[in-house]
């Protein structure tokens, strides 16, 4: 029996509670993942795993196996990696995790700077709006807007995300300009669910720190930000928007800010991965060369007192 493969193969099946979850993420079949937790069960005499119809999940020993040897294999996987590392390798896959804006616009092309730098790592980039568990989804990697939560994730602050009020000059030649809340208040708006409250107001802070909350007429509320900019480039309404996803159409001239004395409220955005897998050479490479420049993009404000 391979021991090391054997226990890979516990871990992630624990982790995920299925073990076609398990297989899946390891590359493997169903069958195989089967045999090999057989195997580590007859080599330690105790069962590890009990399963029903509806879950997988550790016995009790299981679990205090799981806990044994859970950071033992990833010590190991990190020795490995160093020796790679001294051997002026930076390899493997990095599995990372972004909200789709930032993560299309401005990461992705950081990873592919990346790879030129180190051409031995792949990456997976899954960019979704949802939230994920880094540890049992097996993501090395997440950026995350709003402080995670968890006690087995280490986070690093990037800063806040601006955001901003826009519309395009054809909006703005229909409806006349927008130089007062009151005139916010007449005209069409595109939001988001993070930004407008159910009462259909906007939160805004002005330049001097006064905060005012301004009802506004919601015409198209949405999740997904590309939505947001087409509906804001097409004409269709003004709204908030992160600054970051729209700057070529900002430096373009196809966007414009309207009241620029005032700005909504922005996310904390953070950089985030789980501690119970030590930080891999591959990780720490990645971290080291993404934290500095998604926090010099523009719409990222980074606050002094939280800079590393």
């Amino acid at each position: 029996m391979d021991l090391t493969t054997a226990l890979r193969a516990f871990i992630r099946t624990v982790e995920r509670g299925s073990v076609t979850a398990a297989a899946r993420d390891l590359g493997v079949s169903q069958p195989a993942i089967t045999k090999h937790l057989r195997n580590l069960e007859r080599e330690v005499g105790a069962r590890l795993i009990e399963r029903s119809a509806r879950a997988v999940r550790p016995t009790s020993l299981g679990q205090t196996f799981y806990e044994a040897t859970r950071t033992g294999l990833m010590t190991i996987d990190a020795a490995l990696e160093c020796v790679r590392r001294d051997m002026r390798e930076v390899e493997g896959l990095l599995r990372v995790h972004a909200p789709t804006c930032i993560g299309a616009k401005h990461l992705h092309p950081i990873v592919l700077e990346f790879q030129r730098k180190h051409p031995s790592v792949s990456v997976d980039l899954v960019l979704e709006d949802r939230t994920v568990d880094l540890v049992y989804d097996n993501f090395d990697i997440g950026v995350k807007y709003g402080r995670p939560e968890g006690k087995d994730i280490v986070i690093r602050r990037l800063g806040a995300i601006r955001r901003i009020l826009v519309a395009s000059p054809d909006f703005l030649a229909k409806v006349g300009p927008i130089e007062s809340i009151d005139r916010l208040n007449e005209v069409r708006v595109t939001t988001t669910a993070a930004v407008a409250s159910a009462q259909r107001t906007l939160t805004l802070t002005h330049r001097d720190g006064a905060v005012i909350d301004a009802k506004v007429k919601e015409v198209l509320r949405t999740n997904n930000p590309q939505v947001i900019t087409n509906t804001l480039l097409g004409g269709h309404a003004a709204g908030p928007v992160q600054q970051l996803l729209v700057l070529e159409e900002l430096a373009a001239g196809k966007l414009v800010r309207i009241l620029p004395e005032y700005e909504v409220k922005s996310n904390d955005v953070f950089w985030a991965y789980p501690s119970v897998r030590f930080m891999r050479p591959a990780v720490r490479a990645f971290t080291d060369f993404v934290i500095p420049m998604l926090r010099a993009t523009e719409g990222v404000v980074v606050d002094a007192s939280h800079h590393e």
